[in-house]
């Protein structure tokens, strides 16, 4: 699944790609995880000039010139993707044709991906916001008896972190992704608070630097543990990797348990 890093890179390639066209034309071959009609949509979409597509959370909003927006969750495969003419790509959920004649779609062979018109604003701070902090860190953790990956992945405390950047996040504090939340101590907190930015700001950088034109798709070469075909982290211990469900979560011995 896309997390902050890729969608951040997608939304700011794609809205420079894309800023200021005109929809000429929007269809959805795949209407079944649509949240409202497809006659709505074309009504509130169509003829509309697409100001900006931004991240929020773990969606893309792409946002129209009479206010409208569309929320697209890409879910775990999906992904924008550009085409030219009347046929759009296979997979596709969405598609938006141009008066230039291009048109972005999103696909998703999976079918999973959701579109939303102008999909509710959220009062649960994103990761990378100021408001995550040490303190609101101490605070949201307080009460909290659970693994503190859990809690970080939680979307209902904190938007937008996902399973592999969870687990670089922990790496880059040094806290095992067992650690109970509530038992973690405040300087550790504020150590973690800061791993949060650090991490999410590099995978951006990590990213423009391999493919600086990147729409779709995860880049993760450049993570430390989080790696199926590395075996040492770079501090030389062992990458261990333990599997919940169909999720895996991969530290090291470098990583201090609080229990």
């Amino acid at each position: 699944m896309p997390e902050i890093p890729d969608l951040e890179v997608f939304s700011m390639n794609l809205t420079k790609m894309l800023q200021g066209k005109v929809v000429k034309k929007l269809e959805v071959p795949y209407p079944k995880k649509l949240k409202t009609t497809v006659a709505t949509l074309k009504k509130q979409i169509e003829k509309q000039t697409l100001t900006e597509i931004y991240r929020e959370g773990k969606q893309l909003r792409l946002a129209f010139s009479n206010n409208n927006k569309l929320g697209w969750h890409l879910m775990l495969h999906g992904e924008p993707a550009l085409f030219e003419g009347k046929e759009y790509p296979k997979w596709t959920i969405i598609a938006l044709q141009f008066t230039d004649g291009g048109g972005l779609a999103m696909t998703d062979f999976q079918g999973q991906a959701m579109v939303t018109l102008n999909p509710e604003e959220s009062e649960v701070p994103d990761a990378m916001s100021a408001q995550v902090n040490a303190k609101f860190l101490q605070e949201t953790f307080a009460s909290s008896k659970k693994a503190i990956k859990e809690v970080l992945m939680n979307q209902d405390l904190i938007r937008g972190l996902g399973n592999a950047y969870t687990d670089e996040i922990l790496y880059q504090a040094r806290i095992s992704p067992f650690s109970i939340a509530n038992r973690i101590p405040p300087a550790q907190l504020k150590v973690l608070a800061s791993s949060i930015k650090k991490v999410l700001k590099d995978g951006i950088k990590q990213i423009l630097k391999h493919d600086k034109h990147l729409i779709s798709g995860e880049y993760r070469d450049f993570m430390k543990v989080h790696h199926a075909r590395k075996n040492e982290s770079p501090g030389g211990y062992a990458i261990q990797k333990h599997k919940v469900g169909s999720r895996k979560t991969y530290y090291t011995e470098e990583q201090q348990l609080f229990t």
